[in-house]
């Protein structure tokens, strides 16, 4: 087992019978959309368990999570949580996430794919942390560096403004992290992840064109896993 510093980059991944993959992108680059087909695909492979999750979780943190993302939940004068506090919240989450459903998938051998992990925190937080981003991204690696390790993360690179073209046309409300701005910092970051998760296993897959040629893309980069 490796360590980059205090942070564990391995966390059982050579121990466990089970594969982990995350999907990870922009918001309206298709991540959801792109679980679900690839969970799909497996099953219908015939692979014995296959897990579908995401984050924030269904879970207590995550539930709490996802309405502060939704402007459910925010502190007197409407003023969101800054970016350490939702840091903290998703590793919270995350901890919680792991071990009541993660793990036990892959003890059994199962696969289980999960819309977004830990790269979100690393992304999202920093981007909106200001200045500090590349502090903000060692204050986050060590607050996960816990974390079970994915085998693979799959990032859905989709440009800015086709994904804020596809937000739009859901005609709800933007989510705390939705601004355009926001969202063209977040697309350079996610291209860059190699760079700030250099231990794990990253591939970035073109997310233009339809539903069934970006799964294509990414099955095939799942497949690498088998090879």
């Amino acid at each position: 087992m490796t360590r980059d510093g205090d942070r564990d980059t391995t966390s059982g991944m050579a121990e466990r019978p089970g594969r982990f993959v995350v999907l990870e992108g922009i918001d309206g680059a298709g991540t959801t959309t792109q679980a679900a087909r690839l969970v799909d695909r497996l099953r219908r492979e015939g692979k014995a368990t296959v897990r579908a999750t995401r984050e924030p979780s269904d879970g207590p943190i995550g539930s709490l999570v996802r309405q502060v993302l939704t402007g459910r939940i925010v502190a007197p004068g409407g003023r969101a949580p800054g970016w350490a506090t939702m840091a903290l919240l998703f590793a919270a989450d995350r901890m919680d996430h792991v071990e009541s459903d993660i793990e036990p998938v892959l003890a059994e051998g199962g696969i289980v794919v999960s819309d977004r992990y830990d790269a979100s925190s690393l992304a999202y937080q920093s981007v909106s942390s200001g200045s500090g981003g590349e502090r903000a991204v060692e204050w986050i690696r060590q607050l996960n560096r816990h974390a079970l390790r994915p085998d693979l993360t799959i990032v859905v690179d989709l440009p800015p403004d086709a994904a804020a073209a596809r937000r739009a046309s859901r005609g709800e409300p933007a989510q705390l992290y939705e601004q355009n701005e926001t969202q063209r910092a977040l697309a350079l970051f996610y291209r860059d992840l190699a760079r700030h998760m250099p231990d794990d296993r990253i591939t970035v897959v073109d997310g233009a064109g339809s539903v069934d040629e970006v799964h294509e893309r990414i099955f095939a980069a799942y497949r690498q896993l088998e090879g």
